[in-house]
């Protein structure tokens, strides 16, 4: 097997297929996605059974707790998997339409409309799921789109892509719109990732390791990686609401990118306020970490080290630190976080406004939970990654952040003196 030649052969399929994706009309585009949430429903049993080969694999290799987690598709994922695509459907086709228009002095018209980007490759790891969200949201922006997830998927992910491909069939689209690269082998990575004239798009959502691969990419990057959000509880918080989100943020999916990490409390409440809430995170089965003083208040804590507040554990442990004003929350958070979610809760409202403008994340959440920053929390049916750059996206990319625009001008015989 010839690993360069079958890659750039699929991604050439992928390229051939874009061209026709971008002129699909909204019908076809929708017709397709309610096929494929059909599809979807109606094959449970055999979703589950090829997730069960990935997780007796995952089991056998010694793998456990959030990296199980994440991998694990049941009966209530399937249908959320269906529903985001439905709710694609429901979207606007963000395809030709109008950013901004206006008239130049000359009566030139000119128009800024949205145009799809042209091939993405979605290179992923652990959850299958991506390959229906990333499938839905790339082919109703008009792009096709390359998938390429983790061997430790490779069951789930090559029936949920074949599944794609029968309702692209089936809906009179060319399924090489949505190429699944089965092939494990990390050379593939390379090869993707010097193919400039076959990519226009990589989104990466992975590792350190998947990051360590992407080095020196030729394609432009819109990575999705680390996940490290905090939440800042202030001295004028309300308690109660600051222990809600907590709970929320870190022990209601702990696998997920969008948790929280590092918790900051502000010292003139810290004692009031960490023994309640260790109670609660030590019986929901968390590890707390934490500084000389929420140890001095919370005796289970284990003792914070550097490395803690740099690590994005996806797993049932906190750091918690102790700080003296939202200038060291602010300024810690600019230091050890990673610019994805984060929170404070304060009813001081210059308090928050300074949080909003200060803090450089690409979600900034003033009393409520940074879990909400996903996709289908935003209305966006679904996402292809949560992006930390600031360029041409961030946040989490629904339909709009997969599209790119060109200008269209329209005149009635001007020509430039």
């Amino acid at each position: 097997m010839n690993v360069e030649a079958d890659t750039i052969a699929a991604l050439r399929r992928a390229r051939a297929a874009a061209q026709r994706m971008a002129l699909a009309t909204t019908a076809e585009k929708n017709d397709f996605l309610r096929r494929l949430a059909d599809t979807i429903r109606g094959s449970r049993a055999e979703i589950v059974r090829a997730n069960a080969t990935d997780l007796e694999r995952a089991r056998k290799s010694g793998r456990g707790g959030a990296f199980v987690e994440r991998l694990t598709l049941d009966d209530e994922r399937i249908e959320a998997m269906a529903a985001g695509v439905l709710q694609v459907a429901a979207l606007d086709d963000p395809v030709g339409t109008a950013i901004e228009k206006w008239t130049r002095p000359n009566g030139l018209k000119i128009e800024k409309i949205r145009v799809p980007i042209g091939v993405i490759a979605m290179i992923y790891e652990s959850r299958p799921n991506v390959t229906v969200d990333a499938a839905a949201l790339t082919l109703k922006s008009g792009n096709a789109v390359v998938l390429r997830g983790g061997s430790e998927a490779l069951s789930s992910n090559g029936f949920l892509a074949g599944l794609i491909a029968r309702a692209l069939g089936e809906t009179g689209s060319n399924p090489d719109a949505a190429t699944f690269i089965r092939d494990p082998d990390r050379e593939v990575i390379q090869v993707m990732k010097h193919s400039r004239e076959l990519i226009d798009l990589i989104i990466p959502r992975g590792g350190n390791a998947l990051k360590d691969a992407l080095q020196g990419s030729e394609v432009p990057l819109l990575p999705h990686f680390d996940g490290k959000c905090h939440t800042y509880v202030d001295r004028a918080a309300d308690l109660k609401m600051a222990e809600e989100i907590c709970i929320n943020a870190k022990c209601s999916r702990p696998s997920v990118c969008n948790s929280m990490e590092n918790l900051l409390v502000h010292r003139e409440v810290a004692e009031r306020f960490l023994p309640a809430l260790a109670s609660r995170l030590t019986a929901a089965g968390v590890e707390i970490r934490g500084d000389e003083a929420t140890r001095k208040y919370v005796n289970s804590a284990r003792t914070a080290t550097d490395e803690d507040w740099d690590t994005e554990y996806l797993d049932l442990i906190l750091s918690v630190k102790v700080v003296d004003s939202v200038d060291e929350a602010i300024e810690f958070i600019a230091r050890h976080g990673s610019h994805l979610a984060d929170a404070i809760v304060t009813n001081d409202a210059k308090t928050a406004e300074r949080f909003e403008r200060e803090v450089d994340s690409a979600t900034v959440y003033v009393n409520a939970s940074t879990r909400f920053t996903d996709g289908f929390e935003f209305g966006f049916g679904a996402e292809t990654g949560i992006s930390t750059n600031r360029l041409h996206a961030r946040g989490p990319m629904g339909l709009n952040e997969l599209t790119t625009y060109k200008y269209v001008l329209r005149g009635t015989g001007q020509v430039r003196a």
